[in-house]
């Protein structure tokens, strides 16, 4: 119970730092570049995570053990891809339909395994896709679907959903590093990654892509500086790996519904006012992210079960209990 107590409030903890993280990044992009913004926000953040490894594993966990080419590729895709492409979707798309987008990460997995590894996504998977997409584009479009066809659904939208794909191949790496802990294995590839975004940054400021910003801008937006880089890139990432830890992958991803929600609850307060369908549109998607996670659930511990193997021997009363982990690391 103390586990499950202790991975909830981690789990809650980066669901909540996220989903205020896109509001606060909104208004940090419409002073800032999304390219000088993430390459400060992660010299920031990628210091604090190389001294608390340091401090929690010891100085021997920064070393790369030759696999260093393969964890800068891997922390390019997961922090350079997803903050840059993100960051940058982000200036032409509202934070609402930013964070929903966001949250069909575990949908898109599925996605991508079919056409990695040809592992069929089940049919409850693929319709709570369909309803989950329904349910974004009555966001975006604010519940007028018919005019996705005129442009309402921008190329910002866009941008958010190719950085998530990227952090789900960056994800999907790291069964490649099960040697590493989840602290160590986030630390390297971040600090990796930075290069890449500070490679991309010097590349944009020079072809004047991005012009260079100057210090009175950075002072103008401190402070969401410092919730992007310590809040959302330390505090959420440690607090997620320790409920993954704690609660298992498939239970964990159950906190990720807070992204929107937070939100959804953030703009509301500041003055939003969203219309039926909107919200409509809020509630499918959370809806098909939890009755996918939870029937997905279900489904895996029926297989687990059905796999046991027959007991024979010692009678029923003396047998050892069995017990079934519904954390979807299969």
């Amino acid at each position: 119970m103390r586990k499950t107590l202790i991975g909830s409030a981690l789990g809650t903890t980066t669901g909540l730092a996220w989903g205020g993280q896109f509001v606060i990044g909104k208004s940090a992009v419409d002073r800032v570049d999304a390219f000088h913004l993430t390459t400060v926000r992660y010299a920031l953040a990628g210091l604090i995570l190389l001294g608390i490894l340091a401090a929690v594993e010891g100085p021997r966990a920064l070393r790369l053990d030759g696999r260093g080419r393969r964890l800068w590729w891997l922390g390019t895709l997961g922090f350079a891809g997803f903050n840059l492409l993100a960051f940058t979707g982000l200036q032409h798309a509202t934070p609402q339909s930013a964070a929903l987008i966001t949250a069909l990460a575990p949908l898109i997995t599925a996605l991508v395994l079919w056409r990695r590894s040809r592992i069929v996504p089940s049919g409850t998977t693929l319709v709570a896709l369909v309803v989950a997409l329904v349910g974004v584009a009555l966001v975006i479009t604010r519940g007028d679907l018919a005019s996705a066809l005129s442009g309402s659904v921008g190329w910002g939208d866009g941008l958010v959903l190719l950085g998530v794909l990227s952090f789900i191949f960056y994800t999907l790496g790291a069964a490649e590093f099960r040697d590493f802990s989840p602290l160590r294995y986030t630390t390297l590839t971040a600090a990796l990654g930075w290069l890449s975004i500070a490679g991309a940054t010097a590349v944009a400021s020079l072809t004047g892509l991005e012009p260079g910003v100057g210090l009175a801008a950075y002072r103008d937006i401190w402070w969401q500086i410092l919730y992007i880089a310590i809040i959302g890139a330390v505090i959420a990432v440690v607090s997620w790996n320790g409920s993954v830890a704690a609660l298992g992958a498939q239970n964990a991803t159950l906190f990720g519904n807070l992204v929107p929600i937070t939100t959804f609850v953030i703009q509301i307060a500041r003055g939003y006012q969203p219309n039926g369908l909107e919200l409509a549109g809020a509630i499918l998607t959370i809806g098909a992210l939890v009755g996918n996670n939870l029937l997905t659930r279900r489904q895996l511990i029926s297989h687990r079960m059905a796999r046991r193997p027959a007991v024979t021997g010692p009678s029923a009363h003396d047998r050892e209990p069995v017990s079934v982990e519904a954390s979807g690391n299969a």
